[in-house]
């Protein structure tokens, strides 16, 4: 009776963890970099929906603040980026920052 147990709870868990990255996935936005202000710790993006900030309008473009600094200096003018944002007390911020294949 223990393996039984054992194995639902290990299934249960590997859904459980699946389901998570899922959505972690799915939270990516792909955007284009329009512009980059490394003195202000800023990034301009043309991008898509961004459905956990509740923003479901196609083709916007919109300055953000970046987490860190350092992200601005892996991207240029014209790339195609995919992102994460969230809303800070600093306003949405730009939390991953990776360009697209």
């Amino acid at each position: 009776m223990k393996p039984i147990k054992s194995a639902a709870a290990i299934l249960s868990l590997s859904i459980a963890l699946g389901v998570g990255v899922a959505f972690a996935q799915a939270a990516m936005v792909n955007g284009e970099v329009k512009k980059i202000d490394e003195a202000a710790g800023k990034v301009t993006l043309k991008h898509g929906p961004i459905k956990n900030l509740d923003m479901d309008e196609d083709g916007m473009t919109m300055v953000f603040r970046v987490q860190d600094p350092a992200m601005l200096k892996q991207v240029k003018v014209g790339d195609r980026v995919r992102f994460e944002a969230e809303r800070a007390s600093a306003g949405i911020t730009i939390t991953k920052l990776q360009k697209s294949k």
